[in-house]
């Protein structure tokens, strides 16, 4: 009986710890870009909200680098355990398996997806020294000066370069390409008028769309955004069949057992179905989505073929 007490604490001890529920200690999720933008604009109110849905801390860990490369890898060699998520964009799923081409990671055989969290527009702004009003009379005037105007982005091969460049392809215009570091010093030639075109995200140009200092011709998502509802969208404005826009996915390591992955899912789509998450991510201009797992699968691989051969055309490439 000496012996077998001991034996039994420890089939005991190990019963519970097999027992006990997901998540029972703190969940990190990588956003794989610096502190301040889409990602924590999502991100962290869904840690907050995941926190109460699932009774565990939830926090965001921001690393940035490399177009969220260096975040993806990091994620992608984590124990799948569930206690690291990364909260990736379009880039990181769709693009960046096309523009760099010795990418250490892929984002369908790397990572099993939780769900789409949701999904925002850019809005077409040009300088408001540029005398056009319309999307019809932007295009008109970047045909009769080709290469003339310009446009500026975060960088080659970014979301607002690639969503430029599809859009020049399908309008038939010619626009010079102007890269930037960051969106701040973008957007701040915009103002000044050193380049005449940009697309923005309605967190980034809202108070500068509310002063008047730039002009917005169009939204580049299928449906008006009911941010700024009286903006058309780029295939109404003239150009049919357009769309682009910035989209957020929640997954995890390649591995993470399917009983994680599904109280994830379902933690994810009650908090994006709570009413304080979803102010605020439309005051930001983001729209809470929560899609199943297969969903996700599906959209990144069309995704992945559309912007394939965006990049393709463009010709962006970074090593």
């Amino acid at each position: 009986m000496k012996k077998l007490l001991p034996m039994l604490a420890l089939l005991a001890h190990a019963l519970t710890t097999v027992a006990a529920p997901y998540p029972d200690k703190p969940v990190r999720i990588v956003v794989p870009y610096s502190p301040g933008g889409g990602g924590d604009v999502v991100g962290r109110p869904l840690a907050q909200e995941l926190g109460k849905q699932l009774g565990a801390s939830f926090f965001i860990d921001n690393r940035g680098g490399a177009g969220g490369n260096i975040g993806m890898e990091q994620v992608a060699t984590s124990p799948p355990d569930g206690y690291t998520l990364v909260l990736a964009l379009t880039s990181q799923l769709a693009i960046n398996q096309a523009l760099y081409p010795k990418l250490r990671y892929d984002a369908l055989k790397d990572f099993t997806p939780v769900t789409l969290l949701g999904s925002a527009p850019y809005f077409l702004a040009v300088s408001e020294s540029l005398p056009v009003k319309t999307l019809a009379e932007f295009i008109k005037l970047a045909k009769d000066k080709p290469g003339a105007l310009s446009y500026a982005s975060t960088g080659n091969g970014s979301g607002l370069h690639l969503s430029m460049e599809l859009l020049k392809s399908m309008a038939g215009i010619d626009l010079l390409h102007v890269p930037y570091k960051g969106g701040g010093a973008a957007l701040g030639d915009l103002l000044s008028g050193n380049v005449q075109a940009m697309f923005v995200s309605y967190g980034a140009g809202s108070a500068h769309i509310k002063a008047g200092k730039i002009r917005v011709l169009a939204v580049t998502t299928g449906q008006r955004s009911p941010a700024l509802p009286d903006v058309p969208t780029i295939a109404e404005a003239g150009v049919p069949g357009y769309e682009s826009g910035v989209w957020y996915a929640l997954l995890a390591p390649r591995g993470t057992p399917q009983e994680v992955i599904n109280r994830l899912h379902d933690g994810s789509v009650a908090a994006l179905q709570s009413k304080e998450l979803r102010e605020r991510y439309a005051a930001d201009g983001v729209k809470a989505i929560g899609s199943a797992p297969e969903f996700l699968t599906r959209y990144i691989q069309t995704e992945r073929v559309k912007w394939a051969e965006v990049v393709k055309r463009s010709g962006a490439t970074v090593e």
